[in-house]
């Protein structure tokens, strides 16, 4: 009788330490900082997998370094800044939106919007059909919080996505597959290129406005890299090697006045909300010294084909290099793993050259204190 009613007890308390474990993994659950990510192909972890479009990253050798050594849609070798940024901060990585497998306690952990192609304009990324514009990636950011709101409740929903970190990265494609696509494009017939900088900034105020309505308050924006110094621009654009002047020249207007914008809308907020993360510099590092940086060249990409391997698409067909941490490029646009592994270093510990008003690691110190 006694060993009956001891292993009775025992059961009975293994099952309330089961259902407390239970509850507080939940609650650790919903108190864990959420990851949101929103832009285009540098950040899109496998949205445009789910869409009829040209603009995918879906097939080999794209994921040949992934732990699964498959292609996921993510327009790397490996992993993207989303991911390694989770990867630092021992966070789960967010899913894409669009993935099936983006339910219940997944849900809780983020979501990926991302989708390649997309700029801050809507006309950007036409030639790919079907792409998810930002204007309809911040819908998905409102039905995402609907969803979540159903599993924990509107309460703890808005405190999930106010403590939430949120990186969003567009603006490259407004230039490159826009104003810079054909010669006297619609928009470069428009717009000089100093009042079509104005006008994207204008957009994306509106945009990064629309996010903080929405409930982002912790946002990292990063700028263009040096656009004319990729792959497949060296290829259509330069001679010798050196980075096309124009793209360059764009990017030189666009950074600033992006950075200003961000530093402008956290004055009217009176709080750092908006973080600039300076990834032309970031970039600039390696590709005027490559070396330095363990790379033999930032001028060929690994995967391509044609001068530089900046033609076309990386595809099964493509040149490929045998060791991709040797090259900066991936393919004729995006960096290798191992170069995005040197930016989300910069933005977690840069000094105020490359992050500003403060670095990742900042913000992680200052929120862990509130």
């Amino acid at each position: 009788m006694t060993k009956m009613m001891s292993c009775s007890f025992s059961s009975f308390s293994f099952a309330i330490i089961l259902m407390l474990s239970l509850f507080s993994f939940s609650l650790h659950k919903v108190e864990a900082r959420a990851f949101f990510v929103f832009g285009d192909s540098l950040v899109d972890n496998g949205n445009n997998n789910y869409l009829i479009t040209s603009a995918r990253a879906d097939s080999p050798p794209y994921g040949i370094d992934y732990p699964s050594h498959r292609p996921t849609g993510r327009f790397s070798n490996g992993l993207n800044i989303p991911d390694i940024i989770s990867e630092q901060l021992g966070m789960e990585p967010t899913l894409p939106y669009l993935s099936p497998e983006l339910t219940g306690d997944k849900l809780l952990v983020g979501a990926n919007f991302a989708s390649a192609g997309v700029g801050i304009l809507n006309d950007t990324g036409i030639q790919f059909l079907n792409i998810i514009r930002i204007g309809k990636q911040l819908e998905y950011f409102e039905q995402y919080q609907r969803r979540v709101s159903g599993l924990i409740g509107a309460e703890q929903t808005q405190q999930l996505v106010n403590s939430a970190l949120v990186l969003i990265t567009l603006g490259g494609n407004d230039f490159v597959n826009n104003y810079y696509l054909v010669p006297f494009s619609a928009r470069s017939r428009q717009f000089a290129l100093p009042d079509y900088v104005r006008y994207l900034i204008y957009e994306y105020r509106k945009i990064l406005q629309k996010l903080y309505e929405l409930g982002a308050r912790r946002v990292l924006v990063t700028g263009t890299g040096p656009m004319g110094c990729v792959p497949a621009e060296l290829a259509q654009r330069s001679r010798t090697g050196e980075c096309a002047v124009e793209l360059q020249r764009a990017a030189s207007l666009f950074n600033p006045q992006l950075t200003q914008l961000l530093s402008d809308l956290n004055a009217q907020l009176a709080a750092d909300v908006f973080v600039a993360a300076n990834t032309y510099t970031m970039h600039m590092d390696f590709v005027s010294n490559p070396q330095a940086y363990g790379f033999v060249t930032s001028k060929i990409a690994c995967c391509g084909q044609g001068p530089y391997n900046g033609i076309g698409l990386c595809t099964p067909l493509s040149n490929l290099c045998p060791n991709r941490d040797l090259y900066a490029f991936w393919d004729p646009f995006h960096p290798s793993e191992k170069a995005n592994r040197i930016i989300v270093q910069q933005i977690l510990t840069g000094s105020s050259e490359y992050m500003n008003p403060m670095n990742l690691s900042s913000i992680m110190a200052l929120d862990s204190r509130t």
